[in-house]
């Protein structure tokens, strides 16, 4: 047989046998349909590769890396304020339990799941705080609580919900300059407190100074008495006496005046 007539037989054996296989991708897991074969193989999930089947059957690929998507959602605030919200979700499928998604739900298992449950959830769980809460507050409260509640609804989806990120929250004008207004005036009161507490410090210092200076001031005074500068005097009188230096002494003609020395030429 001549080469070309090989090629010519092989060429469709080798269309056949790609026919007869599906590629998953990195990051993707597969279950099977038999078309005569009683359906999707259940017990059966199919790894990253080329796994062969026959050409009448197929293979549905998922893929099992985190997925991100995001969903805009108007919600209403405990009185009544429209609030939209920008989220993220973050999700995956259970890629052990391929087979049991794929008879229940299927691969557009994310509109038909998780997007109504992002959005009621959304409403249900933002329904019960204030706008300023949802704004800033606590934002971050209100994300936890609506991750808990999309994952207890999915539960038994075969779903795992990894997160909920709240990317931005989108107030009315009239709403959103109140907040600010609020949040301003509360960190100008708090920079008040700080300033009197400040205040309050240095006044308590001042305080404690005087308190010193007063007692010290108590004790050298009752020391000082009359006997005791005299005596001073008289030593000092003395002491300047026995000076060589030339001086004048100018005699005090008080009760208990002391002799002033005047310094002299040299």
């Amino acid at each position: 047989m001549s080469k070309r007539m090989k090629l010519l037989v092989l060429l469709p054996l080798l269309l056949i046998a790609i026919g007869c296989g599906t590629n998953v991708p990195s990051g993707h897991h597969a279950v099977l349909y038999k078309r005569f074969g009683g359906g999707t193989e259940m017990g059966q999930v199919y790894n990253e590769g080329f796994s062969w089947h026959m050409p009448w059957n197929s293979m549905y690929v998922y893929k099992t890396q985190i997925s991100e998507k995001k969903e805009d959602v108007v919600v209403l605030s405990s009185d009544g304020a429209s609030i939209g919200l920008e989220l993220s979700i973050w999700y995956r499928p259970d890629y052990a339990k391929l087979d049991s998604l794929q008879i229940t739900v299927g691969p557009r298992y994310y509109q038909v799941i998780i997007a109504p449950a992002v959005r009621g959830k959304s409403r249900e769980v933002c329904g019960k705080y204030k706008p300023e809460e949802i704004y800033s507050t606590k934002r971050d409260e209100i994300a936890v609580e609506l991750l808990k509640s999309m994952r207890e609804l999915m539960a038994d989806k075969f779903i795992h919900l990894e997160n909920v990120i709240f990317r931005n929250v989108i107030l009315p004008k009239k709403i959103s300059d109140a907040i600010n207004e609020k949040l301003s005036a509360q960190q100008e009161a708090q920079r008040m407190v700080f300033t009197l507490q400040k205040e309050k410090q240095e006044a308590e210092r001042k305080r404690i100074e005087a308190r010193g200076i007063a007692d010290f001031q108590k004790i050298v005074s009752t020391g000082l008495n009359p006997m005791l500068l005299r005596w001073k005097g008289i030593e000092t009188t003395e002491k300047l006496s026995m000076s060589p230096n030339a001086k004048i002494v100018v005699i005090g003609n008080a009760k208990d005046g002391l002799p002033l020395i005047l310094g002299g030429l040299q």
